[in-house]
């Protein structure tokens, strides 16, 4: 496969990303990835799938969106990051992708999301329903967020109260990019990105019925099931969709990249192949 190293304008900070193509021109179409919260386009699936993908014959789009990583600094010492990131953001950073895969010659591309990029998709797919399939990788729930610890205790854990009290204060005193740490994963968020985060993240269930196209569902058994509810989506979605749980899994696929790439390719080229039989 080619790759190239793009910048994909917004209207603020470009998104950095890498374009993967296959060396014979790509003959399946498209693959647009959007990846979890706080990662960024060179780490886990968005790295791993591209060489099998490339070898149905996709071009594939991993990109950063502006709240990629926790905290960085791009062309100033001004804080960007995670941290910060507003769903209204992602979901025009995945507009942007889109359309600049559009310009590529690529109108309507397969999307994978992973964790949270996969709760972006369902609302990306939504709003894009010419989307020929979609592949969550441990997408989560979304919607308003009502209990944030579980038997993680990622986000807010059992402080959410006390941090949401926290954060109207720093939003009302006109602070709202300050920084609070919070006890889980993802350690520090600013005030106006955590109430944010409370209300705005897309419902993937919810979202489901309203989703047409295939659809395949990845989870590792390692991972909740509540917080990532493949099967749930499956008995609301509106086509088909499978399902696969892998086995000695965790959340970010460590030791079975191999497994997902089998998985998913095998699923993207069954599907493929179906379509062109009509």
């Amino acid at each position: 496969m080619r790759t190239e190293l793009v910048s994909i304008p917004t209207d603020t900070q470009a998104l950095d990303g890498a374009f993967y193509e296959p060396e014979g021109g790509a003959s399946a179409g498209a693959v647009l990835y959007f990846h979890g919260n706080t990662m960024n386009f060179y780490v886990g699936a968005a790295r791993f799938l591209p060489p099998v993908l490339t070898r149905l014959g996709f071009a594939c789009l991993a990109f950063n969106r502006r709240g990629h990583d926790i905290l960085s600094t791009f062309n100033s010492r001004v804080a960007v990051g995670g941290a910060f990131q507003s769903t209204a953001e992602a979901l025009a950073d995945n507009r942007y992708a889109a359309e600049w895969l559009a310009g590529r010659g690529f109108p309507s591309a397969v999307v994978i999301g992973h964790s949270n990029g996969g709760m972006l998709a369902t609302q990306h797919v939504v709003d894009h329903p010419d989307t020929p399939a979609l592949v969550l990788l441990s997408a989560g729930r979304g919607g308003v967020r009502t209990i944030s610890g579980g038997t993680e205790k990622l986000f807010a854990g059992d402080r959410q109260e006390e941090l949401t009290a926290q954060a109207q204060a720093l939003v009302k005193a006109g602070r709202g990019r300050e920084l609070l740490f919070m006890p889980g994963w993802w350690y520090v968020i600013s005030a106006e990105s955590f109430l944010d985060r409370l209300v705005t993240v897309p419902d993937t269930i919810a979202l489901a019925p309203r989703i047409k196209c295939p659809v395949l569902c990845i989870r590792g058994d390692k991972e909740d099931r509540g917080r990532y509810p493949a099967e749930e989506f499956q008995a609301v979605a509106g086509g088909r969709c499978d399902v696969e749980i892998v086995q000695n899994c965790d959340h970010f696929y460590n030791g079975r990249e191999d497994t997902i790439q089998s998985i998913v390719s095998s699923w993207l080229a069954r599907v493929l192949e179906q379509s062109r039989l009509g």
